[in-house]
């Protein structure tokens, strides 16, 4: 999720009746905490796609972050109330980040696989205007703010309950439509019943929208993912497909040559459905092999 919907999720939680004066920012810095590895984009795009979501969105840090805002703010509010309140909402935001399919390391330090539910798109305004109303209405009446977040809470799991039980008809559904060994179902942004997927045999990839709606399938593209590319295989060596290879869950990449340079395009085929090229690695070679140029794009 974004941080302004893990800061609306922070006001949310203070209106359950935390009533102590230091509590309302304690919740909302540790739903944002989190997102403090965003400092990594100072260094690059590919080594912010690297380290996003890697320690600061682990056990460990769910552990660490809340002892450290309990033994700071002990004097103000108690260190066992400091922490669990911390606890609640950095959990939360771990939560929230592992239903989308970006990808979350939740077992980091001990686990560096990524995790995801692959339930939301990574901005849902869904979630967010949600979160919004419950904020506005608990303004209007503070005296039934609480009932109102427990409300919201209720019906945003709701909500994220029904997405996986469409997640998973789908599932079922492809799996009556495209022969495969291999079914991944990601959501599309403000959709429900269509869902972006990826159907792998082997080395072949294919990728395509399918409607509950409509019980269609429509195959996008087929990839062949065994590319032997000498230059495909060259540019595995530069840091920035290094980076992504180290997030891409089903990588692809294809080389285009002309006489003067070759450049060859790394995309993350669970994204492809985005117009342009989004989360793509791109490397730029003159005729001799020699990497000229490596960037990513989001």
């Amino acid at each position: 999720m974004d941080p302004v919907t893990h800061t609306l999720s922070g006001i949310v939680l203070h209106q359950l009746g935390f009533k102590r004066k230091i509590a309302l920012f304690i919740l909302i810095f540790s739903a944002i905490a989190p997102d403090f590895d965003y400092i990594t984009y100072l260094w690059g795009t590919d080594i912010f796609l690297r380290y996003h979501r890697g320690i600061t969105h682990g056990i460990l840090a769910l552990a660490v972050f809340p002892a450290l805002m309990a033994f700071i703010f002990r004097n103000k509010c108690g260190f066992f109330y400091c922490y669990s309140i911390s606890f609640l909402a950095y959990g939360t935001h771990l939560l929230m980040d592992l239903t989308n399919q970006y990808g979350t390391r939740i077992l980091s330090p001990f686990d560096w696989n990524q995790y995801s539910l692959d339930l939301t798109f990574i901005i849902d305004p869904y979630i967010s205007v949600g979160l919004l109303l419950c904020i506005i209405i608990g303004r209007l009446n503070k005296a039934r703010a609480a009932v109102t977040a427990i409300v919201t809470i209720m019906l945003l799991a709701g909500y994220v309950g029904g997405r996986a039980y469409l997640q998973k008809e789908m599932r079922q559904f492809l799996k009556t439509k495209v022969d495969a060994n291999i079914y991944k179902v990601y959501p599309l942004p403000n959709d429900f019943l269509r869902w972006w997927f990826i159907a792998k045999s082997g080395d072949e990839v294919k990728t395509g929208f399918a409607d509950l709606f409509t019980q269609k399938v429509c195959i996008h593209e087929k990839y062949d993912t065994n590319n032997n590319d000498p230059d495909v295989l060259a540019s595995k060596r530069t840091r920035t497909v290094q980076n992504f290879l180290y997030f891409a869950k089903y990588p692809y990449a294809e080389a285009k040559r002309d006489d003067k340079r070759t450049v060859v395009t790394w995309k993350e085929l669970s994204y492809s459905f985005m117009a342009g090229e989004k989360f793509a690695a791109k490397v730029v070679m003159d005729k001799n092999g020699k990497v000229i140029d490596s960037y990513f794009k989001f």
